[in-house]
């Protein structure tokens, strides 16, 4: 194939500049960590290392991130005495108290926002990878995007 016929870079070379990802370019290949219902409807995702990983992140670093984040949204649904006053106040207040406060829900969604922008940017974008908010996914799976390998598309 000669340059002129080759398609455009992958999406980690169309990046260019500081090579800072906000959100994962279109094109390349996804892997989906789907939502793990085994121990109920709470939020937690599948923690098997996928096969599509191999060799472009060690396994330790993507059980160690994916914990993490299966941990927080572990504590977001947690419920505790400050949690039940918290519910109890919004009722009494007809919620108005939810313009002044955050729940600690949204706190704690602040937190693995927060927590997966830090990974992307230290972790897994170097390695030309990038992990979506599981939140943008309507926290159905966690999307990790290779950014220097382009989608395959499939021949009917």
């Amino acid at each position: 194939m000669t340059n002129n016929q080759q398609n455009h870079g992958t999406p980690l070379e169309d990046m260019g500049g500081n090579g800072r990802v906000t959100s994962p370019p279109q094109g390349c290949l996804k892997v989906f960590l789907q939502r793990d219902y085994s121990e109920g409807t709470s939020v937690k995702f599948q923690t098997k290392f996928p096969p599509e990983l191999e060799g472009r992140v060690e396994p330790s670093v993507f059980d160690q991130t994916i914990s993490s984040i299966n941990s927080m949204y572990a504590d977001a649904e947690q419920m505790s005495c400050g949690r039940y006053c918290e519910g109890c106040m919004g009722c009494i207040t007809a919620y108005l108290i939810f313009l002044c406060l955050e729940t600690h829900y949204e706190q704690m969604m602040k937190k693995v926002t927060k927590y997966i922008t830090e990974q992307n940017e230290r972790v897994w974008v170097p390695r030309g990878m990038y992990i979506t908010n599981p939140i943008e996914r309507g926290l159905r799976v966690i999307e990790i995007s290779i950014l220097n390998e382009p989608a395959v598309t499939r021949a009917t």
